[in-house]
């Protein structure tokens, strides 16, 4: 897999960036807790999609952070088991080494759909 710096710091456009991986990898690690999660309260999945995005801002002495991480995850499960997705999510969040052990704030924006 091949990696560069952003464009904006002479690196090459079209190739995952270390901050591009960063954020992959949070996404990664919660998807994986919350699928945990769901097998462990037996809830229906039908499918699971998540957006994450990781906000930088450059500091007055040119460097830069992440100042926040947002995961949107797009849920769908049957109607029985909407109720318990709010506590896998829950235990998704709890349980991520990834998110646990990451500087800037998570924010966990989720919309929860069911189906019959």
């Amino acid at each position: 897999m091949s990696f560069s710096a952003p464009p904006s710091l002479q690196g090459r456009s079209g190739v995952m960036t270390p901050e591009d991986a960063f954020v992959a990898a949070l996404n990664t690690c919660f998807h994986m807790m919350f699928v945990w999660a769901a097998e462990r309260l037996r809830i229906k999945l039908v499918s699971y999609e998540c957006e994450a995005e990781g906000l930088v801002i450059d500091l007055l002495d040119r460097t830069s952070i992440f100042k926040q991480t947002v995961l949107r995850p797009r849920i769908k499960v049957k109607a029985e088991s909407e109720g318990r997705v709010e506590k896998a999510l829950e235990w998704a969040r709890k349980y991520s080494l990834i998110a646990n052990s990451i500087k800037p704030p998570l924010i966990i924006e989720p919309t929860v759909e069911s189906e019959p």
